[in-house]
């Protein structure tokens, strides 16, 4: 997969790891994992992008006597959500006629 296209699918799948409430980053990952495997470093680097971006905030509170980093997402982060819905029934359509031009060829 284009590392570009698939740097985009994981900023959004995280945001919509975290779009009903704060979370950190064992949680993330335990969520997306039915979906989407994920390593920590990977993780950590899109938190990291997506907080620069302002798409998400991050709190520092105590959790059985470690520091434990949580995240939440922001206005912006939702609109991000919601750009990405409206964008993909383009890249479906885009994926039909691709697939279309495959079975037509066999």
């Amino acid at each position: 997969m284009d590392i570009q296209l698939k740097r985009g699918l994981l900023d959004v799948a995280v945001l919509a790891a975290i779009k009903d409430g704060e979370s950190y980053g064992y949680q993330i990952i335990k969520d997306m994992k039915p979906y989407v495997e994920m390593s920590e470093s990977t993780l950590y680097t899109i938190l990291k992008r997506l907080e620069a971006a302002e798409m998400l905030t991050v709190r520092t509170a105590e959790h059985g006597g470690r520091l434990r980093k949580y995240y939440c997402i922001t206005e912006a982060g939702l609109s991000r959500l919601d750009a990405f819905k409206a964008e993909w029934g383009e890249v479906m359509l885009i994926y039909q006629f691709v697939c279309k031009e495959e079975k037509s060829n066999a």
